[in-house]
């Protein structure tokens, strides 16, 4: 019997469906699917197919309005905005993205040692994560990056380090439920390893809120580096982010006389927050199996 008309087969192919359906009939989660699938389709697909390029100067137009010649407009000196807008969609995108997959790497694994094995890991972690939570995360993280050096893979790497307390607590609570549950202990029962019961029976049970978290601290990690950005502390010139966008435009006179700078790149961070905030509610209230 083939693994697709086997039993197991039948059920997982069942369950996806099911999956599949909930989300669909989810309007907002397609809706920030389709958000998110435009923006990586824009900022891979646009740039080469437009020959964009954030960095030269246009010496003929410093600062000037949107126009056949530069969609988005200028900056003050003479720098393409579309094509910074394309290039700071990636470079957000990705910080968001890759700092939460650190947080996700370091926190998952904590929680899932302290949830299960309990005594002193439990004692240990969960307190060192009390400390970094007990820390004005901006605050803190405004001093890492001064003390490492503002650059992409360094914001990266501080927003990342710092999240990880969340999925830890999160992660830990639902092993906490999961590891008293019948299989768990029928499984430690015939002699399973630690190990195998882990990642076998504990984590694919707990690991749906994580789903949830992740969508949340993508949108948090994007915000961040961009208040960064804007405070002179993130993305650094000429490389272009969201925020470093925005952080141009502090002037009374760019916000009253020229919205072309400052107004797209708020666009965009607005759409994919809520984007995030869609695909959370999806998790939250369709991916439950029945």
């Amino acid at each position: 019997m083939s693994e697709k008309n086997s039993p197991a087969g039948s059920a997982k192919a069942t369950y996806f469906r099911n999956v599949l359906e909930r989300f669909s009939a989810h309007k907002l989660a397609v809706a920030g699917l389709c958000i998110l699938g435009l923006e990586i389709l824009l900022v891979t697909v646009l740039p080469p197919l437009l020959h964009l390029d954030p960095y030269t100067s246009d010496i003929l137009a410093f600062g000037a309005q949107p126009g056949p010649g530069h969609v988005l407009g200028t900056d003050d000196v003479g720098r393409d905005l579309l094509a910074r807008l394309v290039y700071g969609g990636r470079v957000s995108l990705m910080v968001g993205l890759a700092s939460t997959l650190i947080s996700l790497c370091f926190g998952v694994p904590l929680g899932l040692i302290a949830g299960y094995f309990r005594k002193w890991p439990e004692t240990i972690i969960m307190r060192v994560a009390d400390v970094f939570m007990s820390f004005p995360a901006m605050i803190l993280i405004l001093v890492l990056v001064a003390v490492v050096g503002p650059s992409v893979w360094s914001v990266t790497l501080v927003i990342g380090v710092m999240g990880w307390p969340q999925f830890a607590r999160l992660i830990y609570g639902n092993v906490l439920a999961v590891r008293e549950k019948e299989y768990v202990e029928s499984a430690r029962a015939i002699g399973t390893k630690s190990t195998g019961v882990i990642l076998k029976y504990i984590l694919p049970n707990a690991f749906t809120p994580v789903l949830i978290a992740m969508t949340f601290r993508t949108a948090q990690a994007i915000i961040m580096e961009s208040a960064l950005s804007f405070l002179g502390m993130g993305v650094q010139p000429p490389q272009a982010s969201w925020g470093n966008m925005m952080y141009d435009a502090q002037s009374i006179t760019v916000l009253s006389s020229r919205p072309w700078m400052w107004v797209p790149p708020g666009i965009c961070l607005i759409l994919t927050v809520l984007r995030s905030t869609f695909s959370a509610t999806a998790c939250a209230t369709r991916w439950t199996p029945r």
